[in-house]
């Protein structure tokens, strides 16, 4: 009966989580699979790193349309229907290094498909989440990302050695399925509240496809009215928008550039074996999901608490994580022991994680009814980053194994991680200047 009695909205932030672990255990899970057959059949770096950015290409054209369509649609709709396309495409697409376009078409397809995703999950969010309840909801969702990278770091490099990497694909698509089954069975659109302050934060608004300006017939027998038209030059031409699309595309291309390339560091540049480093590889992640939450449940005390207006709460969380994360990014090559780089890149990959609790619920703060709008803006500068990052990462490393002949100096490796490094600290000081906790679209 107790369980029963939990409100909603908490399963609806389970779900969530658990679909943006299964999410990432899938991104993780091609980068090994991916790498392992590549490196047997010789690809060399440049175009491995091609292949791995593919992804970002099809995630980036997916963004806005995916808040477009979670605001005309519905995040609940939206969602399942990514969840199944991907992960036919998982299920049905063989993993051969030589057949490349294969390959690019299918990454392409489940870039699209999980495009969508993040958009539709903050649409859901704003419409289910109280405001005083969202930095520990959205840091709880977001850290399924970093739980699900951590499993996938565990168990798929063993996956991959006694099963084969297509076993890794199949794995994904049974996993995409079962979430969808679930999804479909337990999710719902959320009630409309009653209460005005609620309402006036966003909390339980209904989706947008009201034409025109229309008098909407609330559950107490009033009306009121709104208009289906998004402010698509305001949330562009916003420097409070700016300042979350700048972190986000520095935050990602750190992230993206760590999961895609630091199995190839740990294997060229520290000679160690991922099957042989046991658990400790999945502690960069694994520090991740426990600072994301430690970032959202610090960010909910500081402002219910009234220590901090939601501004400098945002302000703080994001200045401290992306400060501590760009010494550590620096310090990665430093260190030519596997403690080492696991300690650093694990203080790099949770202050990061830090600061999304800054920039990452800035969208709800500032728009929630178009949440999944601005959400949609700001993700297409981090796929960007994925693109930019990974790729170039690729070619600065077939460019060293070039002047230095492999890839185990450490100088192979400064400029992969000074890179984020830096960005951290540009991003942080935008952040600080032009950010706002403030809701400044009605």
């Amino acid at each position: 009966m107790s369980i029963m009695k939990i409100p909603k909205r908490y399963w609806i932030v389970l779900l969530t989580f658990i679909c943006t672990s299964v999410c990432y255990v899938e991104r993780v899970g091609f980068s090994i699979a991916y790498t392992f057959a590549a490196d047997a059949v010789g690809v060399d770096q440049s175009s491995k790193g091609t292949i791995l950015s593919t992804f970002y290409y099809g995630y980036a054209c997916s963004q806005v349309p995916g808040g477009w369509a979670a605001q005309k649609i519905g995040g609940r709709r939206v969602l399942l229907i990514s969840f199944i396309l991907w992960s036919l495409t998982c299920a049905l697409v063989p993993l051969d290094p030589s057949r490349v376009m294969v390959l690019v078409i299918a990454r392409l397809l489940v870039g699209v498909a999980q495009g969508f995703i993040f958009p539709s999950i903050h649409t859901v969010l704003a419409q289910w989440v109280p405001p005083h309840e969202r930095s520990r909801s959205v840091s709880l969702t977001t850290s399924g990302m970093y739980l699900g990278a951590a499993a996938g770091m565990l168990i798929l490099p063993s996956l991959v050695k006694y099963r084969g990497p297509q076993s890794v694909f199949a794995a994904e698509a049974l996993l995409g399925a079962t979430w969808s089954v679930l999804w479909l069975k337990y999710a719902t659109d959320p009630p409309r509240s009653e209460h005005p302050k609620a309402a006036a934060a966003g909390f339980g608004e209904p989706l947008l496809p009201i034409k025109g300006n229309q008098k909407v017939r609330v559950e107490s027998g009033g009306t009121s009215t709104r208009t289906s038209n998004i402010p698509w030059k305001k949330i562009l031409l916003s420097l409070p928008v700016w300042a979350i699309v700048v972190n986000n595309f520095t935050f990602h291309y750190a992230l993206y550039v760590l999961m895609n390339w630091l199995p190839t560091y740990f294997e060229l540049g520290l000679q160690l074996s991922l099957q042989e480093m046991g658990s400790s590889k999945m502690l960069p992640y694994l520090n991740m999901f426990l600072f994301s939450n430690v970032g959202g449940i610090a960010a909910d005390y500081l402002v219910t608490k009234r220590i901090l207006s939601v501004t400098r709460t945002r302000k703080f969380l994001n200045t401290t994580g992306f400060s501590v994360a760009s010494m550590a990014l620096m310090a990665i090559p430093i260190f030519r022991t596997s403690s080492g780089a696991i300690f650093c890149s694990s203080v790099a990959l949770g202050f990061l994680a830090l600061g999304r609790a800054g920039f990452a619920v800035n969208h709800m703060d500032i728009a929630p009814r178009y949440a999944g709008i601005v959400m949609g803006v700001s993700n297409t500068a981090g796929t960007l980053a994925g693109i930019i990052g990974v790729d170039f990462t690729g070619k600065l490393l077939e460019a060293a194994k070039a002047a230095n002949s492999d890839l185990s100096s450490p100088e192979s490796w400064r400029a992969v991680f000074s890179i984020p490094g830096l960005l951290c600290v540009l991003s942080s000081i935008v952040f600080l200047l032009f950010s706002t906790g403030e809701r400044i679209f009605d």
